[in-house]
């Protein structure tokens, strides 16, 4: 385990600096250093306000679904990624700034509804089989501009953890 700081929580009240045995704590950046970071919780439990979380070093393996379940999910993923377009289209036509504003945040509502249903279908999910392909996919990539090492990287990170 190891801990990790949401910056948009963050109140910088820095308490986690004075309890952390360890110094992982960069007061620059406010990251937390995994290699100095012991998992000890000290820094999680003195947040006042509640920034800072224990995630573990290696996750299970997706556990596999019903392929009527995914089916299902993919269905209503299609749904929110077809309402999504709709919200582009209509923020994009929209001459009144109220009504661009609002089908801009129903777009993003829509957006996330879609990434949630994809990733519980399993096919967002970093220890998943569908990313290491699709990784593998990308970093085979002729365009230039990808970032062929940050997803060499990707991989071997799944790699390491077994996946």
């Amino acid at each position: 385990m190891h801990a990790i700081r949401n910056l948009k929580m963050c109140e910088k009240e820095c308490l986690c600096l004075y309890v952390c045995p360890t110094g992982a704590t960069d007061t620059e950046t406010g990251q937390i250093d995994f290699t100095k970071c012991i998992g000890c919780g000290m820094c999680v439990r003195s947040c006042p306000s509640k920034a800072l979380s224990l995630v573990p070093d290696l996750y299970p393996l997706q556990q596999p679904k019903a392929a009527e379940i995914c089916d299902a999910v993919f269905a209503q993923a299609r749904c929110r990624v077809a309402a999504e377009s709709l919200c582009r289209g209509a923020a994009e036509a929209a001459r009144d700034p109220i009504r661009k504003q609002t089908a801009e945040a129903m777009e993003l509502s829509f957006r996330r509804q879609a990434e949630d249903l994809y990733r519980e279908a399993g096919y967002m999910i970093p220890q998943s089989p569908n990313v290491r392909k699709m990784l593998e996919a990308m970093a085979g990539s002729d365009d230039p501009a990808f970032p062929k090492q940050a997803a060499a990287r990707l991989l071997e990170l799944l790699q390491r953890q077994g996946h």
